[in-house]
């Protein structure tokens, strides 16, 4: 008797230990879709009920410091356009309406600094700190008696969209040192949108395609004030925006597609998501699929083209849907913008395959190496960054030369591309965990688990390699789950941790969710193959293109650089082929893959995204295709496969789409 009540007392104290204390079971990996939302992340702001938990939490910044080629992004940006901005912009002058409150200060200004805000945050740079600082002041001590904010002009107009851009500078002012003012001005500027009648709230323009952002922010200030106010105004948002809920591409919609400002390619690019965003409120399943559905639109009609975007030159046209359709700056870095937003409301980590794709692929191509110019499109087949001004785009004038003084809207709102891109590689998850969302070489300081501080390098050359290694410091043993995402293009990950082997996983755009009483100095490694894949595009006469992990592959072209503009310290360059272009690729017709294979790889450094540095190289077989010649300084339309070829089968080089501003990313297949 006396040795079955200590057997239960045993029992009973093993019991509570294992309920009570850290866990010490074996390492527990399962695959996820989305993190699991049982509750809220106790550490960091997630949303507030009644709206839906919040599946992955945005960090405070300066809580992830990049490093390697992503780091040298951002250090020449400071250097460069986004840094020095006001070296060229009369936007950011003594004259600006944001300062004087005379005449009109619109959008400019305050896209500048939401990008210039957070990069000094990021970089913890005390000048350029100061100088936002400088700015965000004029734009606090703006407000009037009522709330509203910003130069009277814009008021008398009707016209909210600036202030949209306004307040994610003012957010971020408030994630990065938790200035006291940001609350109750944010506050009692949306009491002044609450009082609006339905006829001024959103009323037209820009603002009218625009409301998701408003809304955004909204929800931002309610989950750290709680206000009830705040969650009729977001529905009132959502009711007064124009309807993105309806299939973009539309009988109705496309009669009238000149004058639709649906059809504008950064309108598209910020406004689709509005339903998604409202969706943490509405909890109806329907926004969440006219997101899907409205993307899925514009990519399967205007997307024909390696790199995860669309054409619109500056509107989508019908009949040009084809890779030499360019996409304007703006809308990359908006594009961005949107997926690590539904990233962040929906866990669903094909958004982090999205904004990887356009920011490994197409935002690097749109400036120059050193990022102190940029051009206004961007497309995958771009033979002449000229400044004739003769290319078939919907505008007019030089859009493809790289200029830092003429593309008005572009060079201040390119600011955020890369900052918030940073910001969003790692996010906390409801359980208390942290998630590797986007992959880049990084450092991130986070509260886990009950509480304690831990710190995780991101060792890795992704997207140009295939490893990702993570490295563990915690001052205890600590319990807490770590996600890490599976990509969309995945064939196979292998994943290890302190060198034993865990398994292989096969399962696309999902998340690895490893529970584990982690110990300082504890290792993870995930192999992420990369095998080369052939694309097919049979609405473009079946051409093909090449792609390797989250990379798309543009033959290798000979680029003359001519000043033709400028200052000595703010050139402008247009950029002129000197080698053939007009390839097709010989392909193996059984296993295309296999004809493809990797000449090169090597670290990539501060700045990869080079003919001269790309880390990774290809060697395709080739063979010139006459019929495909020069249009108007554009290359022509892709021949359709198997197309004819002339002279001898020979190699070529491709590199990372990323690294090449002259670009052939689409090719036709010779015949046999």
């Amino acid at each position: 008797m006396r040795f079955l009540f200590v057997s239960l007392l045993v029992l009973l104290f093993g019991l509570t230990a294992s309920c009570g204390g850290p866990k010490t079971d074996p390492d527990l990996v399962t695959v996820v879709k989305t993190p699991p939302t049982p509750r809220s992340n106790q550490h960091y702001v997630s949303n507030r009920a009644p709206l839906l938990p919040s599946p992955l939490v945005k960090l405070p910044i300066g809580a992830i410091e990049p490093r390697g080629w992503l780091l040298g992004q951002l250090r020449l940006m400071r250097d460069g356009l986004t840094g020095r901005l006001k070296e060229l912009s009369r936007f950011l002058g003594p004259e600006s309406g944001w300062i004087t409150l005379k005449g009109r200060g619109w959008e400019e200004m305050p896209y500048w600094l939401k990008g210039f805000g957070d990069l000094a945050y990021i970089l913890k740079d005390p000048a350029m700190i100061t100088e936002a600082g400088r700015w965000l002041d004029y734009a606090l001590a703006s407000q009037q008696p009522d709330g509203f904010f910003g130069p009277p002009d814009n008021r008398e107009n009707l016209d909210l969209w600036p202030n949209m851009v306004m307040l994610y500078a003012l957010q971020s002012l408030h994630e990065a040192t938790g200035d006291a003012r940001v609350i109750p001005f944010m506050t009692k500027y949306f009491r002044f949108e609450a009082s609006l009648p339905d006829a001024n709230l959103l009323p037209g323009s820009w603002q009218k395609l625009r409301g998701g952002d408003n809304l955004e922010s909204v929800y931002w200030l309610y989950n750290r004030t709680g206000d009830a106010f705040l969650l009729d105004l977001g529905r009132r948002l959502f009711e007064r925006t124009a309807d993105w809920t309806s299939p973009i591409l539309s009988p109705e919609r496309d009669k009238n597609w000149v004058e639709s400002s649906f059809y504008h390619g950064v309108n598209i690019a910020m406004g689709f998501r509005q339903p998604g965003v409202y969706y943490q409120q509405s909890k109806d399943p329907a926004h969440i699929a006219a997101v899907e559905r409205n993307l899925r639109q514009v990519l399967d009609e205007y997307g024909q083209q390696p790199g995860g975007t669309f054409g619109a030159d500056e509107n989508i046209r019908p009949g040009k849907t084809d890779p030499r359709q360019g996409t304007e700056t703006c809308t990359l870095v908006e594009f961005m913008a949107s997926f690590e937003s539904l990233l962040r409301a929906t866990g669903d980590g094909a958004w982090a395959d999205r904004s990887e794709e356009m920011a490994f692929n197409a935002l690097p191509a749109a400036m120059t190496p050193d990022l102190k110019g940029l051009h206004y499109l961007t497309a995958p087949n771009l033979i002449s960054c000229d400044a004739s001004g003769e290319h078939d785009f919907q505008n007019s004038g030089t859009l493809v030369s790289y200029d830092p003084w003429s593309y008005r809207c572009c060079q201040h709102n390119v600011a955020f591309g890369w900052p918030y891109f940073a910001e969003h590689l790692w996010l906390a998850t409801p359980d208390d965990g942290l998630a590797a969302a986007i992959y880049a070489p990084s450092v991130v300081q986070a509260k886990v688990g009950p509480g304690t501080e831990v710190r995780i390098s991101e060792e890795t050359a992704y997207p140009f390699g295939a490893t990702v290694e993570l490295v563990v410091e915690t001052p205890d043993d600590v319990a807490f789950p770590l996600y890490l995402r599976l990509p969309g293009w995945l064939e196979e990950a292998r994943l290890s941790i302190n060198g034993k082997e865990s398994g292989a996983y096969k399962d696309g755009s999902s998340f690895l969710r490893i529970e584990r009483l982690w110990k300082n100095g504890d290792r993870v490694k995930l192999d992420l193959a990369q095998p080369i894949r052939i694309k097919t595009w049979p609405k473009v006469g079946n051409s093909v293109s090449v792609g390797r992990g989250p990379l798309w592959y543009s033959l290798r072209i000979g680029e003359r650089w001519n000043r033709y503009g400028g200052t000595e310290a703010w050139p402008a360059y247009e950029i002129l082929p000197t080698t053939e272009w007009n390839y097709g690729l010989r392909l193996d017709p059984s296993r295309p893959e296999i004809s493809i294979v990797v000449a090169q790889e090597k670290a990539p450094g501060e700045q990869p995204f080079t003919p001269e540095a790309a880390p990774v190289v290809l060697k395709a077989k080739v063979r010139r295709v006459p019929a495909w010649r020069e249009e108007g300084r554009m290359a022509g339309q892709v021949p359709a496969s198997p197309a004819t070829g002339a002279g001898e089968v020979v190699e070529a080089e491709l590199i990372p789409l990323g690294c090449a501003r002259l670009r052939i990313a689409q090719f036709p297949v010779v015949k046999e």
